[in-house]
């Protein structure tokens, strides 16, 4: 597969085209960003992991029915996928009170929520990616409406599948966000699932093992990456 043209540099990957117009090459940064980028660093080896980490859970879900754009891990950063048009709605699916839900709805931290909660924000860098409602989607016309309810009948179905696959790595899935492409008119996950994207805790120690070490200075960042990669994917970047 010979690497084209950069089609899209965004915070985490660079996405480029391919001899096949429906193929692309997702390359996976070691750039972190935090608060809509507003802080920057680096977190060595952080492509690798998130490379490798995707595509195991990719291939999960995958024998799970879950339809997804991976074809195949061609290197420890880049991996070949559909091509697809991104719906331009992040989704958000909470299993435990975290994060910005805490924030906004001045919750306590660490309670289980049942059933999970599926969010919706709107993918706009310049507006901050807000949160939006159904009715937003309608709105601006983001996604036709079966597309809106295939989407969460899938989140749900993803986190069906990924809670117990972590569970049995002594791991709580705390919450993650997805992101959804339309190829040839069909619905495929997309973009990535790693640290990145995920909020995952130990389920012994509740210790962070994911970007909040980085966004919250907690230290021990790779160390982090490279434990969720061993759990998930039995080996070390």
């Amino acid at each position: 597969m010979t690497q084209g043209t950069m089609l899209y540099e965004g915070k985490a990957k660079k996405i480029f085209a391919t001899d096949q117009p429906d193929r692309v090459i997702q390359y996976f940064k070691d750039d972190a960003t935090a608060f809509n980028a507003q802080k920057r660093g680096t977190i060595v080896e952080k492509g690798i992991v998130n490379n490798k980490v995707s595509e195991r859970l990719f291939r999960v879900l995958e024998s799970a029915g879950v339809s997804t754009h991976f074809i195949e891990r061609l290197s420890n950063r880049e991996m070949l996928t559909k091509r697809v048009a991104i719906v331009p709605i992040e989704v958000v699916v909470r299993n435990m009170t975290a994060g910005s839900l805490v924030k906004r709805l001045g919750l306590k931290e660490g309670e289980p929520i049942e059933p999970p909660v599926v969010e919706f924000y709107y993918k706009n860098d310049a507006l901050g990616d807000p949160l939006i409602s159904e009715e937003h989607v309608r709105l601006m016309k983001l996604a036709d409406p079966k597309i809106v309810d295939e989407i969460k009948q899938q989140a749900r179905q993803i986190n069906a599948v990924l809670q117990p696959f972590f569970k049995e790595r002594k791991m709580i899935l705390v919450d993650f966000k997805l992101e959804f492409g339309l190829h040839n008119g069909k619905l495929l996950l997309a973009d990535e699932i790693s640290p990145d994207t995920c909020r995952f805790w130990d389920a012994g120690t509740r210790e962070s093992m994911d970007k909040d070490r980085f966004r919250k200075d907690l230290g021990k960042i790779e160390e982090a990456y490279q434990e969720v990669l061993r759990r998930v994917c039995g080996e070390e970047g």
